[in-house]
Order: structure tokens, then sequence, then C-alpha cells
């Protein structure tokens, strides 16, 4: 005999989808930390050994981050990303085929403050990405220094989280067979400083090496937009030059990554607080462009590839964005 459940009530839903989001704000701001000082502690109580085991496990495991990582599709599956996907919501949507006899290069714009789409998109199957491209394994580079911290990283790399660094990127993109995918969110943590809704700002126009990466490999590039990224917080206001946006800049230096002051509402009420708006995300995959594979590629070849990105990516912006209320007069900014 068959049993059926009941739908779960509106309220219900609701609470459990601010539930997930909450848990995603605190694996990101908060386990980290939290991590670390639960490894240090260990070590003083009567059960230091967890630590001392998991630091040699650490060391013998210390290369998997950059070796294309430790998916656990359990996790990937789990209910509780489908739970956030639906609180936004969050949708993935295809333009182009993508051939899993080959591998490929995704730039995805923008990085938003905390970027949501990318993490769910490319981290969980909560969007379908296994149905929408068939025989491909996605991975997304995050910093290095998150793979340094105990517990935390084994967490990250079960959703397909892999070091950011050239060895990493090469791991995944000279797979014989094909079918990896390696997204890379190009504009980085400096990007998220421009991250407030309406800001269609992209940290682009200088950033080449991942177009020089994917000639190296002959891996096509797909330019990927995310419509809605910027819009699930308020920011406060930086303009380039303030000396607040100088402070953040000179910590993004030396910490590896940004600081930006945001805020949108909070678990039980919706005037202040790090919850993110309930504002639609909306992540589209554009069509691959053909690269000539070139060990050493010049500056010139690595310039017309990039600018050809652009172009395609500009397009993919153009076409998509009445779609999802951006107003005709809105462009994508390059700087």
């Amino acid at each position: 005999m068959k049993v059926e459940f009941a739908p779960l009530s509106l309220p219900l839903q609701r609470r459990l989808q601010t539930a997930s989001v909450v848990q995603w704000i605190f694996s990101f701001l908060a386990l980290a930390p939290c991590c670390t000082a639960a490894f240090i502690a260990l070590l003083f109580t009567r059960f230091w050994l967890v630590s001392a085991l998991y630091a040699a496990w650490w060391l013998t495991d210390r290369e998997t981050p950059s070796k294309g990582g430790r998916r656990i599709h359990l996790l990937r599956n789990c209910a509780v990303w489908r739970y956030m996907r639906d609180y936004f919501p969050i949708t993935l949507v295809k333009t182009a085929e993508l051939d899993p006899r080959h591998n490929y290069l995704v730039g995805f714009h923008p990085h938003g403050v905390l970027a949501a789409g990318a993490f769910l998109n490319f981290c969980t199957e909560a969007s379908g990405f296994s149905t929408l491209f068939p025989g491909i394994t996605p991975h997304l580079m995050m910093l290095s220094l998150w793979f340094r911290i105990p517990f935390f990283r084994d967490y990250a790399m079960s959703g397909g989280l892999v070091s950011s660094d050239k060895e990493s990127a090469s791991y995944v993109l000279q797979k014989p067979e094909g079918g990896n995918l390696l997204a890379i969110i190009v504009g980085g943590a400096q990007e998220a400083l421009d991250a407030r809704p309406g800001s269609f700002t992209l940290l682009l126009k200088n950033r080449k090496g991942f177009v020089r990466l994917a000639i190296q490999h002959g891996t096509p590039l797909v330019p990927a937009f995310s419509f809605g990224e910027n819009d699930l917080f308020d920011q406060v206001n930086n303009p380039r030059g303030s000396w607040l946006r100088r402070i953040q800049h000179r910590l993004q230096q030396i910490m590896g990554i940004s600081l930006p002051l945001f805020h949108a509402r909070g678990i039980f009420q919706y005037n202040l607080g790090l919850i993110p708006y309930r504002r639609p995300i909306c992540t589209v995959v554009g069509k691959p462009i053909p690269v000539q594979r070139k060990d050493r590629p010049s500056e010139e070849e690595v310039d017309q590839v990039h600018q050809k990105y652009l172009n395609e990516l500009s397009k993919l912006f153009e076409e998509h964005k009445a779609k999802y209320n951006v107003p005709e007069d809105s462009h994508l900014e390059f700087v």
C-alpha cells in the first residue's frame, strides 16, 4: 500500500525555507571559525585524539582540494537545498547543449555578496543541474584559504567546491574523456564590493587569467549571468575612491576576502538583518565559445578571445534582461 503524505502548509514551508537560508548563511559566515575553535578546543580535552587523528588525515588528504575535490552526492541532493531554492526562488536556465565529451570553463557573473546562485546551481542538485546537463560534472572554485580550515574543508568539498589555483583548474580541465565543468566567479571577492540592487558592474575588463587557462587547455568558454544575484542585499554606500572603499580594498589585499558591509532582513522581522531578501535569482548559461588550444598564447591572442567573451556575455545579458525586469536602458559595465 502506497503511503501519501499531506502537503506542508504554506507557513511551514516558508519557515523551512528561511531555516535553510539561515543554515547556509551560518555555514559560510560562522561555521569556519567554529570548526577552527572546535579543532583547537578538543586538543585540551579527553577527546584530544579526535583532533590528532583528524590532523593526520588532513596531512595525507591535503592535496584533494586541488585534485577535483571529494563530492558526496547524498549531501548535494539534500532536501535543505530545495528549501533554499524555493526561498528566493533560484532557477537555472540552459540556452545551449553541452557535449559531455568535452570539458568546459564557465565564467559566472556577478559575484553578488555571497554568490548564492553559483553555490546552489553548481554545488547542489536543487536546480536540476544534472538533468539539464546530463553527463557533466560541475566544480566551483573557492578561495584556497577556506580549505585550510579543519572539518569545514570536507563540508566545502562535499558539494563540488575546489581550490582556486592554477593546479586545481588544470586538474579539472585536463580530464581526457571530458565531462567536467569548472565554474569560476571571475569578479571574485573584490566584485562583491559593487554588489547592490540595480548594479550591473562587472570586474572583468582586465581579468584575463581564465581566458589564458581556457586557451592552454583548448577548453570552450561558457558565459553565465545570474539575474537577481545583486538584489539579495543592500550595502553601505562605498563608491570607488571613498575612504570606506579604500579600507575594504586594503583588507581584501591582506586577507584575500572582501568585507562588504551588507544588510537585508531579519528572521522574525523585515527591517534589518543578515537574511537575504526573497528576490528571484535566474542563472542563464550561455552557449560555448570554441577556443583553439595553444600552450603559450600571446597577449594578442588572449585579448582577442577575451574580447569575444565580453561580446558574448553582453549579448547574453541583452537577450534575456527583459524577461527578468531589467530596465531597457541598463547595460553591463566592465571595469
